[in-house]
């Protein structure tokens, strides 16, 4: 049974920091790219950042660059997304997920909240 389970998310003050991650099970997690996406109330949902399993190479979203950092351990089944300088504006739900790199075949996580504000 494949499973994204993401956890850290909260509430934290405008300048703080969050580390989210994505515990995977149920797939070859090697050859999936990962992503995070986010989705505020009100809004469309938004890619934040991809790693790829070849490379390791990542994106980022403009509106997050500098600030966050997503990273990956297949070892673990682990991905992690690194928050830094958090704004009101990052408050959104935060998902994980996994994209096969041969069928493109996507798997999700139901998310987890995270609340920037003073």
């Amino acid at each position: 049974q494949v499973q994204l389970v993401e956890s850290g998310g909260g509430l934290v003050q405008p300048g703080g920091s969050l580390r989210l991650a994505c515990a995977t099970s149920g797939f070859i997690i090697s050859i999936y790219d990962m992503s995070w996406y986010r989705q505020a109330p009100g809004k469309e949902r938004e890619l934040v950042a991809t790693i790829a399993t070849s490379s390791g190479s990542t994106n980022y979203a403009d509106s997050v660059k500098g600030r966050f950092t997503i990273s990956r351990d297949n070892g673990k089944r682990m991905v992690y997304l690194q928050m830094n300088s958090l704004k009101p504006d990052d408050t959104a739900v935060y998902c994980c997920s996994a994209r096969n790199i041969y069928n493109k075949a996507d798997y999700w996580g139901k998310g987890t909240l995270v609340t920037v504000s003073s």
